[in-house]
């Protein structure tokens, strides 16, 4: 098969000839391919523009790697739908969860906030029903909705389990899902064996492919008539997060939906399962899923004035390809954190572009509400920084620092320069417009740059909850 290297930028050009080299394939015929693409040109707003509030549709896939589309230099997989939805719009190179695992990324969305700030937030990710995101606090949801917008959240919630929390406590008008962080794809089970497929805070029984039944249902809330308001709609897909079954695979549904009948506390991990050729069925799977959406958006009429995002929650897994990036899901290397990022509206943002900004999920927290016309809680300040004049107006962002922290790892991002401390205890420095593998260590050429990063690091640690011991 000739391999499939898709439109990339300079930047990330080498990284993918490299990939390709290091999978053993030809890269004559991919260097062609890439030569006859449309070029990628750098980010310009269209100041010019103008338009109503958009409608938000926000995608989320699941523990997908930065570059497991081939428009991020996947030599192996084919994501045509995702290609062509960077084409139509912004492709982010630099962009990164707020976490390194599913649910911390998802109340740092929601909130906007750094997930240690609310106690749920300190779960990584969450894996009992003692904690979850509190009713009480604004989220995304609830300040759109007080602003006009219809809410409503398909897919995958994470953020707390009944009777306590759930997304129609949190500003969705709507929900259709699952509550924990994974189930098995056709018989819904959970990590703890529970049935685990919502329609509100009801069971719903379908037992369907998981992913085709979310892109059913997303298509119907994207063709309905919501009146003359805006409307988000979250959609938070489980693929390609592990079980690994693509759609067709019963046989082997049905074994692992056995083991956790038995009692096997591991069985959804599947540890004993899965490929490379699987797991590139399961993101080609996803991309059809997101084509079938942007499908019926399309026929719907509403394509132009709707802003549509796509990411992942954080960096890859197991089967995922992060090439050249090191690290994958929970650590804050760059190969953990840093996600594919996609955002088209039509509207009043002009395709075929790339940005280089290092932007962050809190980020687009406040971007989404200033859009959209919604205030921020003054109570509940937000941690990240609105792109809304940057994306609509071409005014310049502020060099500034992006925190992460899980436990036994800490990271900043300023400019090119990346603090990280991993579990070794060791504090390092990269410079990643030269390294973004992390490999060349510059803490011992540049102490004083070192020295002011790991302090801007614990000065904000100091702010956020300390995790329970």
């Amino acid at each position: 098969m000739t391999p499939h290297v898709p439109n990339l930028s300079r930047r990330s050009a080498l990284g993918g000839a490299a990939a390709v080299a290091a999978l053993g394939v030809t890269a004559a015929p991919a260097a062609a391919e890439a030569a006859a693409a449309p070029r990628e040109t750098p980010f310009r707003a269209a100041a010019h523009r103008r338009s109503r509030r958009p409608n938000i549709l926000f995608i989320l896939g699941d523990d997908l790697g930065w570059a497991d589309l081939s428009s991020y230099g996947a030599p192996h997989i084919r994501t045509p739908h995702l290609d062509r939805l960077a084409r139509q719009g912004v492709r982010f190179t630099d962009a990164y969860s707020g976490s390194a695992t599913c649910s911390p990324t998802r109340f740092s969305l929601y909130t906007g906030r750094y997930p240690g700030r609310t106690k749920g937030g300190l779960a990584e990710p969450i894996a009992d029903r003692s904690v979850g995101l509190d009713p009480n606090h604004p989220t995304l949801a609830s300040l759109l909705r007080g602003a006009g917008y219809s809410t409503a959240l398909i897919g995958k919630w994470h953020c707390g389990y009944l009777p306590d929390y759930s997304p129609t406590k949190s500003g969705w008008d709507e929900f259709f899902g699952n509550f924990g962080g994974a189930l098995e794809y056709y018989s819904k089970l959970g990590l703890g064996g529970e049935y685990d497929l919502y329609e509100g805070d009801a069971e719903y029984k379908d037992l369907r492919y998981y992913t085709r039944i979310l892109t059913e249902r997303a298509s119907e809330y994207v063709r309905r008539d919501h009146g003359d308001g805006p409307w988000l709609l979250n959609l938070n897909f489980t693929t390609p997060h592990w079980p690994w079954i693509a759609d067709g695979d019963e046989e082997e549904s049905a074994e692992v939906a056995r083991k956790i009948r038995a009692g096997d506390a591991r069985a959804l991990f599947h540890t004993d399962g899965g490929s490379v050729a699987k797991y590139t069925q399961m993101v080609e799977d996803l991309d059809r899923s997101v084509g079938k959406v942007l499908a019926a958006l399309k026929e719907s009429g509403q394509e132009d004035d709707t802003l549509v995002f796509f990411a992942s929650d954080n960096g890859g897994e197991r089967f995922s390809y992060n090439w050249p990036l090191s690290g994958n899901k929970a650590s804050l290397q760059e190969g953990g954190i840093r996600v594919p990022t996609i955002v088209r509206w039509p509207a009043r943002i002009d395709a075929g572009q790339v940005s280089h900004e290092p932007v962050f999920t809190p980020d687009w927290t406040a971007t989404l509400l200033e859009i959209g016309g919604a205030r921020p809680d003054p109570g509940h300040p937000l941690d990240g920084t609105s792109l809304a004049g940057y994306l609509l107006r071409g005014a310049a962002l502020k060099e500034r620092e992006l925190f992460w922290r899980v436990r036994g790892e800490r990271a900043v991002r300023r400019g090119d320069w990346k603090y990280y401390r991993g579990r070794s205890g060791a504090d390092q420095l990269f410079d990643l417009s030269a390294d973004r593998r992390e490999q060349a260590d510059r803490a011992a050429d540049e102490p004083a740059l070192l020295a002011e990063l790991k302090a801007v690091w614990e000065k904000t640690d100091k702010t956020l909850l300390p995790y329970p011991s």
